[in-house]
């Protein structure tokens, strides 16, 4: 599926997602775009996502792709553990 066929606006995952230790900071935006911090690295990755029940689908801007699951209000991401910032 491709994040055109998909409206982001549709779901309730918008937001910042962070690590325990705030490491990385992966900003959910509204428009189907996302932005990862690493570090001081304010825009380490940039890319499109959709989210597809439960799910959410990556491609940064230099084709990479990952995906995770959000369980109980926290993303599963790439081997991360990240919850919502409020």
């Amino acid at each position: 599926m491709q994040a055109d066929k998909v409206k982001p606006a549709t779901h309730t995952y918008a937001g910042m997602w962070v690590t325990a230790n705030r490491n990385i900071r992966h900003e959910l935006l509204p428009n189907g775009r996302y932005v990862e911090a690493r570090g001081s690295r304010e825009k380490a990755y940039q890319g499109r996502y959709w989210i597809i029940g439960d799910h959410i689908e990556y491609v940064d801007d230099t084709g990479f792709t990952a995906n995770g699951d959000f369980r109980d209000g926290v993303l599963y991401h790439a081997g991360m553990v990240m919850t919502r910032e409020r």
